[in-house]
């Protein structure tokens, strides 16, 4: 038996197709191209995602350096505070004693 293939009979045959048939093909067709949308959106929202959370981390890392010199300028202060404090507080004994004496 010998089957002959032909341009017209493939055109045929597509012709030939059940509705249903060619509504199946439809639907997968779509679905198809749907999902490598959705998976192409994605990726690029994740893509975008990542980019986001780089920018953040050295916004952060900017934030502590920040924190981290207003720390340092804080002690310092303190310390030259505690000293002007200490300083005034053995003045203030020494005069006190000189009174009494």
């Amino acid at each position: 038996m010998e089957i002959e293939c032909t341009d017209s009979s493939i055109l045929n045959f597509r012709l030939e197709m059940s509705t249903g048939s060619k509504v199946a093909v439809g639907v997968s067709i779509v679905a198809t191209i749907s999902v490598i949308a959705g998976v192409h959106i994605q990726k690029h929202l994740d893509r975008k995602r990542l980019r986001e959370g780089v920018y953040k981390d050295i916004e952060r890392q900017d934030r502590k350096k920040q924190n981290i010199l207003e720390l340092e300028k804080q002690i310092e202060l303190t310390k030259i505070l505690t000293e002007e404090r200490d300083k005034r507080e053995r003045e203030a004994a020494l005069a006190s004693t000189i009174k009494q004496s």
